[in-house]
């Protein structure tokens, strides 16, 4: 009888391809007014979609407290997540007003 070996080291998982941007590609380096702009509009766009979610399983339009629920969180995540950037971003500010030319 004869035993074959098992394998461990080869995954039946394919590996995960990186993240591409979406859009078309840019000419230039991204200007960071832009790219913070889209930050907030999807960060409000959440937090619009989560509001109407909230109010559509008051008016009992949706029994999918999950799906609410989701949302909600989504947004508040996004939302914190944006605050943090900010919060860096101001950290950074201060710290470079501090230094002496």
């Amino acid at each position: 009888m004869e035993l074959s070996t098992i394998d461990i080291f080869q995954p039946s998982v394919k590996p995960i391809e990186p993240l591409s941007v979406a859009g078309p590609p840019q000419a230039g380096p991204l200007d960071f007014k832009v790219v913070f702009k889209n930050a907030l509009q999807e960060v409000n766009g959440l937090h619009t979609h989560a509001t109407r979610q909230v109010e559509a399983l008051a008016t009992g339009m949706t029994n999918d407290v999950s799906g609410v629920m989701m949302a909600v969180r989504k947004a508040d995540l996004a939302f914190n997540l944006l605050l943090q950037i900010r919060n860096k971003l101001v950290d950074a500010y201060d710290e470079i007003n501090r230094m002496r030319m």
